[in-house]
């Protein structure tokens, strides 16, 4: 069996399509020669233990690399000093029992502190035995611990960092590890707040002389084409490996499993479909766009983790829904728990100091789910778009101006005594609402980012391989809408668009509701007034 895309666990070079981590390797060796301590802190999924892997390979030749994985200690050996002492000393002895430069003493040492019973047994006794072992090793020894999360709700963990911290203070005159590796998606300096008591809080955490991850983790579109390229010499398929690769980072901003996920899909479920009847026809961009329907449509554990994440912090789903729905610019504070912990969890990126959604499957996953929240769901748009749904695809086509007058009809008939405030808040809401029905199944939307705020939003629908953008603005006046409608026709430019459709909140009591046509150029602008 060849190579496969894998999105489960570790990647192998010999098992699958990989990005060449070449590069961030060398990076983290720089970090690793200059003796630092630090933690690579990533959402899930984000290929952190594959990239662990690969470093304690790449980095052999100069060192002597332990490798743990927390997640193989048991609960019980995080209970007490002791337990988390002989569960160490065993993890480790299976690490390096079979390493020739590692001396007999030292396994031995291991060995007796693994099966001490004795509750005199401290984690001063291991880290003895850690000095020991790097003071006589012919190489300087890296520890990489994996799943750091697994250990963030026990005291004794901090035990072990404040041990480690200690070790780095007296490197100068204690032999101690070269570098060590901590991998986790919380920021392990901040895990003293989840189990420390308020009065116990101290200022300096044990993890502080920690160096600042600066790497980056995610695939760029480059990375991505070297990935295919690999693909397309065992399978010929006659893809466009830049424009495929662009796609995919331009829908996932490169988080690793997402790249994966999309890859995987085109490979071993939509080729050989009745619509993409080969591999040539579905390594194109239309099969991409297929990959992303059905990626949104399927259940996984990096989508159910996020969305746990936002049912049990209800500030994060309150900010969320903020920055998606009412276009609020969010200034990114990292003393704010709220926006710190959306970013540790993978949703937002933070540009010029302001938040934005990760990539444009979590935008639309995240849209997905608050229009289906029975407290968000209108159920006469909803009962509406159904109702009309036949009548707005023509030939395989979307009918998007036909879809916007009857949007403007039935918001009149439904929401036409509402308040300004109401319209300015909710009307993008429910013209999303009214959307989602009639396009569910066989499209995808999303929102571009670099024009959503509290009075523009441009909405860009995919539909069977076509592009249809929609601008959904705020009357601000004739000069404000004037400048609104050549912002649009550039924007149309940027997608090699004839036609675009402009859907206006106008709360002024002359408005004149209703479909007209613009020309600006040599574009036509469709525009809705509600």
């Amino acid at each position: 069996m060849g190579k496969t895309f894998n999105v489960s666990g570790v990647c192998v070079p010999d098992l699958h399509y990989m990005v060449d981590l070449e590069n961030r390797l060398e990076a983290i060796k720089v970090m690793v020669d200059a003796g630092q301590y630090f933690t690579i802190n990533k959402a899930r999924q984000y290929g952190k233990t594959t990239t662990l892997r690969a470093l304690a390979g790449y980095l052999q030749g100069d060192y002597i690399v332990v490798s743990l994985d927390f997640q193989r200690m048991s609960y019980s050996d995080f209970s007490a000093e002791a337990a988390f002492v002989n569960g160490l000393a065993r993890e480790v002895l299976k690490r390096v029992r079979r390493m020739e430069n590692v001396s007999a003493q030292v396994k031995t040492e291991l060995a007796e502190l693994s099966e001490k019973t004795n509750n005199n047994v401290r984690m001063a006794d291991i880290f003895d035995c850690f000095n020991h072992w790097c003071e006589q090793s012919e190489k300087p020894v890296v520890l990489l611990v994996d799943e750091v999360d697994t250990a963030a709700d026990n005291q004794v963990f901090l035990d072990f960092l404040a041990q480690l911290r200690a070790c780095y203070l007296d490197r100068m005159e204690t032999p101690t590890f070269q570098s060590v590796i901590l991998a986790s998606v919380y920021d392990v300096r901040n895990m003293k707040q989840k189990i420390r008591l308020e009065k116990d809080h101290r200022q300096n955490s044990p993890w502080n002389i920690a160096a600042k991850f600066r790497v980056d983790m995610s695939f760029s579109a480059e990375e991505i084409a070297g990935m295919l390229r690999q693909y397309e010499e065992d399978h010929d398929t006659g893809m466009d490996v830049a424009a495929i690769a662009k796609w995919l980072y331009d829908y996932s901003s490169g988080y690793p499993f997402l790249v994966s996920a999309l890859c995987k899909e085109i490979d071993e479920e939509i080729a050989g479909t009745t619509a993409f009847p080969d591999s040539h026809s579905a390594w194109t961009k239309a099969g991409v766009l297929e990959a992303v329907k059905r990626l949104l449509s399927e259940k996984n554990p990096l989508f159910e983790s996020l969305i746990g994440k936002l049912n049990d912090y209800p500030e994060m789903k309150s900010m969320i829904y903020q920055l998606l729905f009412q276009g609020q610019v969010i200034a990114y504070n990292a003393d704010d728990q709220a926006t710190d912990m959306l970013r540790l969890f993978g949703f937002i990126t933070v540009e010029r100091e302001t938040v934005r959604i990760a990539n444009r499957i979590f935008e639309t996953r995240l849209y997905n789910y608050f229009l289906t929240l029975p407290e968000v769901q209108n159920g006469d748009l909803n009962r509406l778009a159904l109702q009309d749904k036949n009548q707005f695809v023509r030939n395989g086509r979307l009918d998007m101006e036909r879809i916007l007058t009857k949007f403007v009809e039935h918001f009149d008939d439904v929401y036409g005594d509402q308040d300004k405030r109401f319209l300015e808040e909710d009307g993008r809401r429910y013209f999303m609402l009214y959307l989602k029905p009639i396009i569910n199944g066989t499209g995808n939307y999303y929102v571009e980012s670099r024009t959503r705020n509290q009075e523009r939003t441009d909405l860009i629908v995919d539909y069977r391989g076509e592009q249809y953008i929609i601008e959904m603005k705020i009357w601000r006046g004739n000069a404000y809408h004037e400048r609104g409608e050549e912002q649009l026709a550039g924007y149309l430019d940027h997608y090699h668009l004839k036609r675009g459709y402009l859907l206006s909140f106008q709360f002024n009591k002359t408005k004149a509701a209703g479909i007209r046509e613009i020309k600006v150029g040599d574009k036509v602008i469709i525009e809705a007034v509600v």
